[in-house]
């Protein structure tokens, strides 16, 4: 079985990888792909410059995660998990996928009320579940890192 250190850097690397991705996606790809969009439908050009703003930020969102998650991944290469400083990182987790969550929300909202077809609407459903669900995992990841610490730093004091 592979352990947590040895699980270590494999992940840093995709995190690398993801990360470069994602800023390509936001430099790039999603302003190319809203442009071309806009060119191509003209009567819909006006959600050109609100669809590129909530991507390239869901894009942001994802990037915090995937920085906490590596300074998380630092914290248990140095046996450090335990401690006030990866509760930090984990709120940062937290609170970008709440900021998602709410700005998808919005889009879920504006978009139920006015589509013309339900397959739309109930993707973002979907997701907006799925996003809610995630959060709220690590809302509950984040109690358990809480009483973990809390256990380890008790022990300490009495050893």
């Amino acid at each position: 079985m592979l352990t947590a250190q040895r699980a270590v850097a494999p992940l840093r690397v995709f995190l690398v990888l993801l990360f470069g991705i994602l800023v390509l996606f936001q430099a790039m790809s999603l302003p190319g792909q809203f442009a071309h969009m806009a060119r191509q439908n003209p009567d819909m050009a006006y959600l050109r410059w609100p669809a590129t703003a909530v991507s390239v930020f869901w894009v942001l969102c994802v990037q915090v995660v995937v920085v906490a998650t590596w300074q998380l991944l630092t914290l248990v290469k140095k046996d450090r998990i335990f401690t006030e400083a990866s509760l930090r990182w984990v709120d940062a987790i937290v609170w970008a996928i709440l900021a998602g969550w709410l700005v998808l929300a919005g889009v879920f909202l504006y978009v139920g009320f006015n589509a013309k077809d339900p397959g739309l609407p109930l993707l973002l459903f979907l997701a907006l579940i799925g996003v809610a669900v995630l959060g709220l995992l690590m809302v509950v990841m984040r109690t358990l890192l809480r009483q973990a610490t809390t256990l380890r730093s008790d022990l300490e004091q009495v050893i």
